[in-house]
């Protein structure tokens, strides 16, 4: 993703940057522009301190509208993003990116989903680009690169307001010449159709690489879910794809079942990959088993050349030893990054279709 990633003895190494952030407090992150509201959602509380004493530290969303949350000229690079909004709104909000102008956005996914939290239940994830802390404050590190302009925006589709805390750090004054623009969609089969598998991206067209997938999965039946594999189809591969897995436990970095025996399904989160949410049975009306899986492909990321295709098996067992083709709830979340700023992508959901339990 370019040398400018502040890891290991780069942490040191001085650069001519210039860093900047977007916040209710500062809405365009000029310089000395932050701490300047004499309105906001902190008014009333602030009243008897005045300017600077944390005026407009969030926004409201007015149901069925669309927020500009920043607007940045480039070149440049967003280097961190933190929000948090009410867990009830983590499906119906809608994050989306749009890079050099384009029409089309790149990133287009729910809240919750974009940050491993897909159940609407907030799950602790501690991972390298993705950090989810109590409760419900949302940290992105995916390095976000754009040649001529960003423009990130947060959409409303449910019926009520929502009130949204941010802040996005981003840098300027650098060459981003050679580097991939982030995308990241969105798809949900909820049941997966009969014999079918789910599709996380096709029709990808451009030169990049795959970095990262989340899974929100709920079980629609008894039994054990993950024996499906995840298949990558790279650069004219037909049928038969280049990369495929052995089932769907072992591509998220775990194996036999997640089962720690005495313990059953186990949680974990680490710096790649991670089941961080198990959400069981209440025994009234959870009926169903629901999992967050989260793989990013960091240090292995799976480069294309010209085209891409990921889908992953819904898969578990039968009598006589035979696999079940299983009809689960699967909402995914794809990131990869490519050479354009805008690629073929999905029509998103309608609200309906966003809905959990449903």
């Amino acid at each position: 993703m370019g040398d400018d990633l502040a890891t290991g003895a780069q942490i040191a190494r001085l650069r001519n940057r210039t860093t900047r952030s977007i916040s209710p407090e500062n809405f365009d992150g000029t310089k000395g522009g932050g701490g300047r509201a004499t309105e906001g959602t902190g008014a009333n509380a602030g009243r008897e301190l005045g300017v600077g004493w944390k005026i407009s530290p969030s926004v409201i969303i007015s149901a069925g509208t669309t927020f500009p949350m920043a607007t940045i000229d480039g070149p440049g690079t967003i280097t961190h993003v933190w929000l948090t909004t009410h867990s009830s709104n983590w499906r119906t909000l809608v994050l989306r990116a749009y890079w050099d102008d384009s029409p089309e956005p790149a990133i287009e996914v729910p809240l919750g989903d974009f940050f491993a939290n897909g159940w609407g239940r907030f799950a602790q994830v501690s991972s390298s680009m993705i950090a989810a802390n109590p409760n419900g404050g949302f940290n992105s590190y995916w390095p976000m690169p754009f040649q001529r302009a960003a423009r990130l925006t947060v959409e409303n589709l449910g019926d009520a307001n929502a009130q949204l805390y941010y802040q996005v750090t981003y840098q300027t004054d650098l060459d981003v010449a050679g580097l991939g623009y982030l995308h990241a969609q969105f798809r949900r089969d909820n049941p997966l159709p009969a014999g079918c598998t789910h599709i996380l991206l096709e029709g990808v067209a451009g030169h990049g690489h795959y970095v990262g997938t989340y899974l929100a999965w709920g079980a629609n039946s008894n039994g054990w879910w993950g024996e499906g594999e995840l298949k990558v189809y790279l650069d004219d591969d037909d049928d038969f794809p280049t990369i495929c897995g052995t089932g769907t436990e072992d591509y998220f970095g775990g194996a036999w079942n997640f089962d720690v025996p005495g313990r059953g399904y186990t949680e974990y989160s680490t710096p790649y990959l991670g089941m961080p949410q198990v959400i069981r049975p209440d025994g009234l009306y959870q009926s169903q088993q629901r999992f967050g899986l989260y793989r990013w492909h960091v240090l292995d990321p799976i480069h294309f050349a010209s085209d891409l295709r990921v889908e992953i098996q819904a898969l578990g067992w039968q009598s006589g030893g035979r696999y079940l083709p299983l009809q689960d709830d699967i909402a995914s979340t794809a990131l990869f990054y490519l050479d354009q700023p805008s690629t073929s992508r999905p029509s998103f959901p309608h609200v309906d279709a966003l809905q959990i339990g449903v």
